[in-house]
């Protein structure tokens, strides 16, 4: 099946006004024109960089991304969090949603990721769920079952609503192995290959066209010397890109290795 892929930038907690200025004219220069863009893009700011650069992304084609959104659907005395409906109102296309740094550092559960999933699908974001495992889980032989069960509560989330897993052909599935994030490490295009199609064949079991149809980004150091290998697999549909996203070069010469 013929999916398009995607390529965001997560910038992660970093960046300046001026910074950013510099990094989205870097990009948008080096993308192809929008007419003939294969992939789809998205950048991730920092909330407090949302708005400002929604206007710098107008009309270009590039969507706007961010980093995490609460699982309350409305307003009301959640103070630090910022709501779905918020992040609409900025220009927000996409929300990444349960980060393995969310994950490690704030305690964010495979419960919690699935209602933020259906919190952001009914603001008519798309979200960017990740999965993936510790580097002591994928020793032990662990993966399929750490990827499985974090999966399985956002297809639990999906199915206790009344839209059921439809919801899931909106989402974006990215493929985060932790032990490959900002270590230098990366995993092989086979062994990427391998947790995709686990990942892929877990939602064919449930519903075969949203299964052949969903989007399995790979993220875990991507960078331009890897991103061709990794996104010529079968199943991996594009990249979350870290640390790359923040060199325009780079990130412009990944978006490139989709072609």
């Amino acid at each position: 099946m013929n999916r398009t892929p995607v390529v965001a930038g997560n910038w992660k907690m970093h960046g300046s006004r001026a910074a950013n200025a510099s990094l989205v004219s870097g990009v948008l220069s080096g993308l192809a024109p929008r007419a003939e863009r294969v992939a789809e893009v998205v950048l991730c700011p920092p909330f407090v960089y949302l708005a400002e650069l929604a206007q710098r992304l107008d009309q270009t084609g590039v969507g706007l991304g961010a980093q995490d959104v609460c699982a309350e659907a409305g307003q009301g005395a959640f103070t630090g969090e910022v709501a779905a409906p918020m992040l609409r109102e900025v220009g927000c296309t996409h929300v990444i949603i349960g980060h393995s740094e969310r994950r490690a550092l704030y305690a964010e559960t495979d419960e919690l990721v699935g209602r933020k999933t259906l919190t952001a699908l009914a603001a008519g974001l798309t979200p960017i769920v990740c999965v993936g495992e510790l580097l002591e889980e994928r020793d032990a032989g662990r993966t399929h079952e750490v990827v499985g069960r974090q999966l399985e509560a956002v297809l639990r989330a999906l199915q206790a609503d009344p839209g059921g897993l439809a919801g899931l052909a909106r989402c974006i599935l990215a493929y985060e192995p932790v032990w490959a994030i900002g270590t230098g490490r990366t995993a092989t295009p086979e062994q990427a290959q391998d947790v995709h199609a686990f990942i892929r064949g877990l939602i064919q079991s449930r519903d075969a066209r949203i299964g052949g149809s969903v989007r399995v980004l790979y993220g875990g150091s991507v960078k331009p010397g890897n991103a061709r290998e990794l996104f010529g697999m079968p199943d991996v549909d594009g990249g979350l890109i870290g640390g790359a996203s923040l060199k325009a070069e780079d990130f412009v010469a990944i978006v490139a290795a989709t072609q």
